[in-house]
């Protein structure tokens, strides 16, 4: 094993950084079906909060695949079908898993696998990613430990080698507890490195490159504030856009092992400079990143590709209307849906309520002479391009979608609802299960659309969050769009700030389209921000409401249907 080299220069006390004592570490480990291409076959997830040695908290929880799980795998796990069978499926178990960790570094044994897992269900169900700093327990141990220490870097090896109080046993929640001992044993044999805080020891593991360290000092001249940084490269071009709590700190990380992206790592090594725009708070923070994402398209952000890409149901505008998928919205559009693929089972849905056709052609007002399909035997179409419908026939399915559409009637949702039971009368399950998936993710859809729209129709509202400090954080949102944000400290009078912020804030005219014209991705931060528990309304121009007829009343339907143990839920 090789000597520690205690020669490298004195760190100054701000470049200490946080010291491992004070950092709060989440401790995970997973149980899966053994398949590495489907992010749903997590079976177990546990999780140990610990700080300063002292554990505050644990997390852990069976979870429902959605698959069966292999033999081979029980006879490792122990875990069985009817063990998971009434288990909360991912789609409940992920948030309150993220939540529990947010703002802690996490903590793996083979993190790469146990992480790809947790990033491809946020993925999957499209929840943010929020980035955390990662440590991977082998890669320590490999660091510290050497071949006279330990046969080999399994977690059951080192639990015995480091003297664990627990033994692993293949279930999460007992080979998190495990890892937390490893975790400490590893930690105390890296004080003798010199390794003592969290950015030392990010920096100690082996994965950080010779441009990674010699251009640490890009973000000396940063601020210890919220804001967004732009990595430019040579040529002045922007290679990089991101957002953080405290800029100085979050921009020190891309020159740590902590930083594992390849393409990150690239864009490190071409970076010549950091700029930076400091901001009022985390909304000013989010939005901003978003125009500059807009404007720059920085080739190293994968958002940039697609900026503000939405896809929106609509109406087409012909005597016999048909449901379309299109970019660019119109007054009456169903969405904004953030990939095809959610539009298409928004449309499927539709269609397996209506009899509204599928078929693209143009069929004129009269005298259709077509022959009808297979569609119009089994009764899912009417079939006006063969003359068994004229324009008053087909008008209801039309009124029924677009009344869906305005928030002014359920009467498409109701009828979904209704074919559920049907299928479920008759024993029908599965149908009735997959009749159930296609109305909750419509309900849904429409129902974040609607409220979006909502908030878009309002032209000035000021809100307010507490800033954690006995201050206030304040947003001037016109029509959905952020147009002045800033602060109160704690003593400081808060209206004369809200009318000085109203004063200067952007002028915003709205666009077309339900959401006034505003990107997609920006009134859903500005919405999400808005409505988190502790926001207050200070101003608003007219009342914020929803229309009665919305879909917002069948969120409680979905919840008992998305969570119920039986295929169809119960009134």
């Amino acid at each position: 094993m090789a000597v520690p080299d205690n020669s490298r220069q004195q760190l100054s006390f701000d470049e200490l950084g946080v010291s491992l004592h004070d950092v709060t570490f989440v401790v995970l480990d997973l149980e899966t079906t053994g398949s590495r291409g489907r992010y749903d076959s997590i079976t177990e997830i546990a999780a140990v909060k610990v700080k300063g040695g002292e554990v505050l908290g644990e997390f852990s929880t069976l979870v429902n695949p959605e698959c069966d799980i292999p033999p081979a795998i029980v006879s490792i796990t122990g875990i069985t079908d009817s063990m998971v069978a009434e288990a909360p499926r991912l789609d409940g178990v992920l948030p309150s898993f993220l939540e529990f960790a947010a703002g802690c570094v996490l903590v793996a044994h083979n993190a790469p696998f146990d992480i790809g897992f947790l990033r491809g269900g946020c993925e999957r169900l499209e929840l943010p990613w929020p980035k955390p700093t990662v440590l991977c327990t082998v890669q320590l141990a490999r660091r510290v430990l050497g071949k006279n220490d330990t046969p080999n870097n399994k977690l059951a090896t080192l639990a015995r080698v480091l003297h664990a109080r627990t033994t692993p046993s293949h279930r999460a929640l007992d080979d998190a507890r495990a890892t937390v001992d490893v975790l400490h044993g590893l930690l105390e044999r890296a004080g003798p490195w010199g390794v003592h805080s969290l950015e030392e020891l990010l920096e100690f593991l082996p994965a950080v490159t010779s441009q990674q360290r010699r251009k640490r000092g890009l973000a000396d001249a940063l601020p210890n504030a919220p804001g967004v940084y732009l990595f430019r490269g040579p040529n002045e071009e922007v290679l990089y856009v991101g957002t953080a709590g405290n800029l100085r700190k979050r921009v020190q990380q891309y020159f740590t092992a902590g930083e594992r992206r390849g393409r990150v790592k690239e864009m490190v090594a071409l970076a010549e400079r950091v700029d930076h725009v400091e901001c009022a708070h985390s909304l000013e923070a989010e939005v901003r990143e978003l125009r500059l994402l807009g404007t720059h398209q920085p080739p190293y952000n994968r958002r940039s590709k697609f900026p503000n890409r939405a896809w929106w149901v609509v109406l087409t505008d012909e005597a016999f209307p048909r449901l379309s998928i299109v970019r660019k919205p119109r007054v009456r559009s169903l969405g904004p849906f953030r990939s095809r693929r959610k539009a298409e089972e928004a449309v499927k849905a539709l269609q397996e309520s209506t009899t509204l056709r599928r078929c693209t052609q143009r069929i004129p007002a009269g005298d259709q002479r077509g022959s009808p399909c297979a569609l119009y035997e089994m009764e899912l179409c009417g079939a006006p391009c063969a003359g068994h419908q004229d324009v008053e026939q087909y008008a209801p399915q039309v009124v029924a979608v677009s009344e869906l559409m305005d928030g002014a009637g359920d009467g498409v949702l109701e009828h979904l609802r209704e074919s559920i039971d049907r299928f479920a009368t008759t024993q029908r399950f599965e149908e009735a299960a997959a009749r159930r998936d296609l109305l909750a993710g419509l309900v849904r859809s429409v129902d974040r659309g609607q409220r979006l729209a909502a908030l878009a129709r309002i032209p000035e509202l000021v809100a307010a969050r507490p800033d954690g400090s006995g201050g206030w954080c304040f947003a001037v949102v016109r029509h959905g769009r952020l147009a002045a944000a800033g602060t109160a400290r704690h003593g400081t009078p808060p209206m004369p700030v809200v009318d000085a912020l109203r004063a200067s804030a952007e002028t915003v005219l709205p666009g077309d389209g339900p959401l006034a014209g505003v990107p997609t991705d920006e009134i859903h931060v500005v919405h999400r921000w808005l409505t988190a528990g502790d926001a207050r309304m200070v101003h608003c121009h007219e009342p914020w409401s929803e229309p009665a007829g919305a879909a917002g009343k069948w969120r409680s339907w979905v919840d008992r249907a998305t969570t119920a143990r039986d295929p169809y839920p119960e009134d």
